[in-house]
């Protein structure tokens, strides 16, 4: 089955597709982008753990009855295996409640819509293959040398950069620079692919002015020196992407993810180059004549944000010939939509419910971890909550089945790690009554709601974000849901919030928010650091205990790299973050997508495949 391997490491959190989904397979911020920091990225669903079978759908969820879908029934590449004209241009429309917000270079996006927008113009210089391995057949090859924990990076010949200069091996080295830098602005660089290189954490730390481990031999080549050889190094802990030194000569670090080099005249080195942009809005791009696979099959391209709520009748009206990040729970209405082709995949993604445990330490660089201080740092409220969620009938309602029931934080989409003999809490509100009865959580004043143990009243503030037809249901689902066992929980500020401003509050520990909403699209790497090691900015419920941190070190140490001893290391971290729950998993995730008969040579997420890489899509006659 194919994957997507290109990571999506911003934070793109966009509620359950219910808002659209955007991060991240990915290698980095996990996916964020990326199991691994720098490939991650968010969203939002939700789902959760309904019994033995599928919960009792009468009641539960969403009401109304539908047909159930399987990911696996539908192609992931068009059928459409006509020659392409070399001409035309394809229409794609992004899928989003809200704009892009226009930080359109991949070393310094945050969000998933940026990370759509970039993907078009610019694109990661390793490929991967169907197991996550790095290959040598992208614009960049690498040899590692475990005698001295070294990798010889080589860049290729002939991979220009849009304004015609030429990528060097020194516009790789210079990402690292920036990223590593104690003034970048971003949100990458905690993963083992920075923080082994000898001499980076000096270096970001200020201590140094050069990363020791980096030695440039000459224009094309370069060798990284690593504390030691980790696991994740080769399943996408090695940075992605270059960045052109000279298109920033003169802009400060800190000033570069607002400095027009990146919001209005973006590089990349891709089949596509950035001819106009309308912030927040649309990117026209043309064809790179130049571009070092061969000549791109389309003129161009025009990608233009269209609201999840009218994606559908753009098109069935041809106004755009594919839809990224399409609203799932649309696609049982518009299924029969006449001209077009739906493609479906497994996607490197899973919905949660989060619990605000700590707060960011920005002198320290880490988590502060104070779970007596905290409204949820209960473990026995926490799982209370999971037993009152019925997510089977979620993925069911909500979803027909293309959203189904997540158990742990290691997702399917990593077959060989995914644990799915874990016990999980089962969707049981009497068993959510008695647990928070023992725990002391009673109603002592007759409201309908439970007091905390102390008797004082309990008001539990959920943060959901906007966006799509059933963000509100189903965020007025959970909500109902706890109410029934005793819990009175509302909308942060009474509302849902808008994306942007959503992981603005969370990122900023906003007190507003005790639970929240979200979802994180995983990279390449199984690693879970990126998303839950202390020191990473993505933790966002500030969680950290000495056995998940040690777990997390060994699954990515020298000793794993026994697929065995590592398969067993994370097989104990999932089973950890059940007992533990600092973040509740609701939904594993499938993606659908809609294809205008007349593309040709494009497929979901399958990019280690030559025939449907970018500079092959085209139309037929």
């Amino acid at each position: 089955m194919a994957k997507n391997y290109w990571p999506k490491l911003m934070f793109f959190t966009m509620l359950i597709m219910v808002l659209a989904l955007a991060a991240c397979g990915g290698t980095d911020e996990t996916s964020t982008d990326e199991g691994s920091e720098d490939t991650g990225s968010e969203e939002e669903t939700s789902e959760g753990d309904s019994g033995e079978g599928s919960g009792d759908s009468g009641d539960s969820a969403a009401s109304g009855e539908g047909e159930i879908y399987n990911y696996e029934d539908f192609n992931v590449q068009v059928s459409n295996d006509a020659e392409p004209t070399g001409e035309g241009t394809l229409n794609v429309g992004l899928s989003s409640d809200t704009p892009f917000e226009g930080t359109l270079n991949f070393n310094l996006y945050q969000g998933n819509p940026d990370f759509e927008v970039i993907s078009l113009f610019d694109e990661p210089l390793l490929t991967m293959d169907e197991d996550f391995q790095f290959t040598n057949e992208g614009a960049m090859e690498f040899e590692v040398n475990e005698a001295d924990n070294s990798v010889t990076f080589t860049m290729k010949d002939g991979v220009t950069w849009h304004d015609g200069e030429p990528l060097t091996i020194q516009d790789y080295v210079y990402a690292y620079e920036v990223i590593g830098h104690p003034d970048y602005p971003g949100i990458r660089g905690s993963t083992d692919g920075f923080t082994l290189l000898e001499g980076y954490n000096e270096y970001k730390a200020g201590e140094a002015d050069e990363i020791s481990g980096i030695e440039v031999i000459d224009d094309q080549t370069a060798e990284f020196t690593y504390t030691e050889l980790a696991p994740s190094l080769t399943s996408g802990g090695f940075w992605f992407y270059a960045m052109p030194e000279h298109h920033y000569e003169g802009v400060e670090i800190a000033d570069m993810a607002e400095a027009p080099q990146t919001r209005e005249n973006p590089l990349g080195i891709g089949p596509y180059q950035v001819d106009s942009i309308t912030p927040g809005e649309s990117v026209v791009m043309t064809k790179y004549e130049d571009y070092w696979r061969g000549e791109p099959q389309l003129d161009g391209i025009e990608l233009s944000v269209v609201s999840p709520s009218s994606v559908a009748n753009a098109m069935e009206t041809g106004e755009i010939d594919l839809a990224i990040n399409f609203p799932t729970d649309q696609y049982p209405d518009v299924a029969d939509m006449e001209g077009v082709e739906w493609l479906a995949n497994l996607e490197g993604s899973y919905t949660y419910i989060g619990f605000k445990l700590g707060e960011w330490n920005e002198e320290e660089g880490r988590v502060d971890y104070k779970p007596e201080e905290m409204k949820m740092g209960d473990k026995d409220l926490r799982r209370a909550m999971w037993h009152a969620m019925d997510n089977n009938a979620v993925g069911e309602r909500f979803y027909n089945g293309l959203r189904w029931k997540g158990t742990t934080l290691i997702t399917p989409y990593h077959a060989d790690w995914h644990n799915e003999d874990i016990e999980v809490p089962q969707y049981d509100p009497e068993e959510a009554n008695r647990i928070l009865d023992e725990a002391g959580y009673d109603d002592t004043d007759g409201d309908g709601f439970r007091e905390d143990p102390d008797g004082e009243p309990l008001e539990i503030n959920f943060a959901s974000m906007s966006g799509g037809d059933i963000a509100e249901p189903l965020a007025n689902y959970y909500i109902q849901s706890w109410r029934e066992v005793g819990l009175n929980v509302q909308l942060t500020n009474g509302r849902l919030i808008e994306f942007n401003t959503f992981y603005d509050m969370l990122e900023n520990d906003d007190e507003a928010i005790d639970i929240y909403q979200g979802a994180w699209s995983v990279g390449s790497d199984v690693d879970p650091y990126g998303l839950y090691g202390p020191d990473v900015p993505f933790n966002y419920p500030r969680y950290e205990t000495e056995e998940s941190t040690q777990l997390m070190e060994e699954g990515n140490s020298p000793e794993a790299m026994d697929i065995e001893t590592r398969r067993e290391i994370y097989n104990e971290w999932q089973a950890l973050m059940v007992e533990e729950m600092p973040v509740i998993p609701t939904l594993y995730r499938a993606e659908v997508e809609p294809v205008n008969d007349r593309v040709v040579n494009y497929g979901m997420h399958i990019e280690y495949n030559e025939e449907t890489l970018p500079y092959q899509w085209g139309v037929s006659e």
